[in-house]
């Protein structure tokens, strides 16, 4: 059991720091072949950030232990809603952009109800996967179609190209280093939990939605904490529907596609309506003043730390 809660923090520690690696190292060689920063972030960021889920997701589901697989995305999105935008929210008051409102979130609640509806018949088949990663598609190419137009993508400079270009071998090593690190992160992350689940005699969807969906949303958490230390709310909001929406669609739309994902009937009538509730929750708080405030933070974390009681209970 000991050996296990260390094994647990060395595949969280192994997970953040191959996210950060691999995201420094692929914007940074992309920004060196002329890839703009938009496209950069709305791509290659995005699906960095998305890697810890994929990896755990994807080595829980080989080896069977499916309640990881799907707890682990469940409890990822619903945390990043209650605990990252809530402590976001409580050391910064954060202004939220009407195009939000009116694009992403209906999107990521259109991704719910969609993932609930596939699941309803107790597995995400190869069918579910495929067409989930094509909406993925889509989605992102609406994103920056609709950015373009509005001059939002200047540009990269040929001095930043040239001073890039300098530093492309040291970006390759960050990428092979940060791709290592999530794949023997997840590795023990799975091991350990399955370990922990039984040795506990908690359901492995319970440690999935609990502990692993934590771990991997250490990066999304940093990122968003840091962006409200330096006042930039709208990376902050954005990063975390971002990253529920690539949490569903990639995550997903690549699992049951190298193996069908079974879903455990007590996530259809428990968790994933906390995941609609959660994310249906956000218009509401968001449509009052275009602002998530610091009791509404408080009101979201709150709401995330009685998820987490009743999983235990």
């Amino acid at each position: 059991m000991t050996l296990a809660v260390i094994l647990l923090f060395a595949g969280l520690l192994l997970l953040y720091y191959g996210a950060e690696y691999l995201v420094s190292g692929s914007s940074r060689l992309a920004l060196s072949y002329g890839v703009r920063p938009l496209v950069i972030g709305m791509t290659i960021v995005a699906f960095a950030t998305s890697m810890p889920e994929l990896m755990v997701s994807l080595f829980a589901a080989v080896k069977g232990s499916s309640d990881i697989a799907s707890g682990n995305i469940i409890g990822s999105n619903i945390a990043n809603i209650g605990l990252i935008l809530g402590v976001a929210a409580l050391l910064s008051p954060m202004a939220v952009a009407r195009t939000t409102l009116s694009r992403e979130i209906p999107f990521m609640i259109g991704a719910s109800v969609l993932m609930l509806l596939f699941a309803l018949d107790g597995a995400l088949s190869f069918i579910d996967g495929l067409i989930l990663f094509v909406l993925l598609l889509g989605f992102l190419v609406y994103c920056l179609r609709s950015a373009r137009e509005k001059g939002f993508d200047p540009p990269v400079s040929d001095e930043v190209t040239e001073l890039e270009r300098k530093t492309r071998n040291k970006d390759l090593l960050y990428i092979i280093i940060g791709i290592a690190g999530l794949g023997f992160g997840a590795e023990l992350m799975v091991r350990s939990a399955v370990t922990i689940a039984r040795s506990m005699g908690v359901s492995e969807l319970v440690i999935g939605m609990s502990i692993v969906a934590l771990g991997t949303s250490l990066p999304e958490l940093a990122a968003s904490v840091m962006s409200a230390c330096k006042g930039e709310m709208d990376i902050s909001v954005g990063n975390v529907i971002g990253s529920n929406i690539f949490n569903i669609l990639f995550v997903l739309g690549v699992c049951p596609m190298v193996r069908s994902l079974p879903v455990d009937p007590s996530v259809l009538r428990f968790q994933l309506p906390v995941m609609l509730v959660f994310s249906v929750a956000l218009i509401p708080l968001i449509y009052h003043r275009f602002q998530i405030s610091r009791a509404k933070g408080a009101l979201l974390l709150c709401a995330y730390l009685v998820f987490i009681a009743a999983l235990y209970l």
